[in-house]
């Protein structure tokens, strides 16, 4: 087990170096520089050109790659053009809040998916179960943008149940009961809305499963040997169909760390997702490729806990 995680992590090397050139050549193929549209109209050209060549701008696209490389293993992603702060203190003030987005986010949409999934699969061709095909089908086909604004409008201007900006309350206490209530508040639409739209692959995982795993031999040998149908289900196959989804824990997490940039843009909640959209409006080049490389790694390296996890969890499997 230990050699193939060694394996494992060695080959992640060549990948997140790959990744990183290919974030860095993209970024500089982007129009426009970190000046553009920051610059009053009336400023002298050469006064622009000193800044870029100030800025390294002007060198060979390989020196800025090199540079970027040796200042990024050392911790330091430069300064942003946009914020005027390191990129590693504009990220830290932000990833926090993603974080538990995202974990409140994978918190609700299990909670959503495993009963309708297993349950589903259970009453096979039901009207409970033809319901949950169609919520399936239709949070699956629905675009992020579309649902986030229709829920934002309708929970949020209509019934003014929830914030629709922000992260805390501007008066609340840092530190106080009230100031963690305001946080988890500004959490919640967000977080549902997300997690409607995220339960889609994992309710129809589940159901195909438990509808494979009741035409299994075991099954059929328990059913034959009298046990209750319920401790069937409870015991053989929800357990089994349950255990990849165990596994796919990690991957979700960063998967939804990675992916909420519609979420935190529509509803102006100051994350990660939302930092991307600003960086790429203003053409921050510093925190667009920092923000890319990071989210890289941590998706590499989430597929690789979700890998280890599914060997631990189903000894029949193991990681080759």
């Amino acid at each position: 087990m230990w050699k193939t995680i060694l394996r494992r992590v060695l080959m992640m090397i060549p990948q997140i170096i790959v990744l990183s050139l290919f974030i860095f050549i993209l970024a500089k193929a982007m129009p426009g520089d970190p000046f553009t549209g920051l610059i009053n109209p009336n400023t002298d050209p050469a006064t622009i050109e000193r800044m870029r060549a100030a800025a390294g701008l002007n060198d060979p696209w390989y020196e800025q790659y090199a540079r970027w490389v040796l200042n990024a293993l050392k911790g330091d992603f430069g300064q942003s053009f946009l914020y005027k702060l390191p990129v590693t203190e504009i990220i830290g003030q932000r990833v926090t809040n993603t974080i538990w987005l995202s974990l409140l986010t994978v918190i609700l949409t299990y909670a959503i998916a495993l009963p309708l999934g297993l349950f589903s699969g259970r009453y096979q061709n039901s009207l409970f179960d033809k319901s949950v095909v169609i919520y399936n089908f239709v949070s699956f086909a629905v675009p992020t943008f579309i649902f986030a604004l229709i829920m934002l409008f309708f929970f949020g201007y209509r019934l003014d149940w929830f914030p629709t900006t922000g992260s805390v309350d501007s008066g609340a206490i840092k530190g106080t009961i009230g100031y963690f209530g305001s946080r988890f508040y500004h959490m919640v639409l967000p977080a549902i809305t997300q997690a409607i739209l995220a339960t889609a692959v994992t309710i129809q995982y589940l159901r195909n499963e438990v509808i494979d795993a009741k035409q299994l031999d075991f099954v059929r040998t328990a059913r034959a040997k009298g046990v209750p149908t319920n401790k069937v289900f409870t015991r053989h196959i929800f357990r089994n169909a349950s255990l990849p989804i165990a596994a796919q824990l990690s991957y979700e997490i960063t998967a939804l760390i990675s992916g909420s940039v519609v979420i935190e843009a529509t509803f102006a909640y100051p994350g990660i997702g939302k930092l991307f959209i600003d960086a790429i409006n203003g053409r921050d080049y510093s925190v667009i490729t920092a923000l890319v490389l990071i989210l890289g790694i941590v998706t590499i390296v989430g597929n690789l806990i979700s890998d280890i996890v599914m060997s631990i969890v189903d000894p029949r499997i193991r990681i080759q």
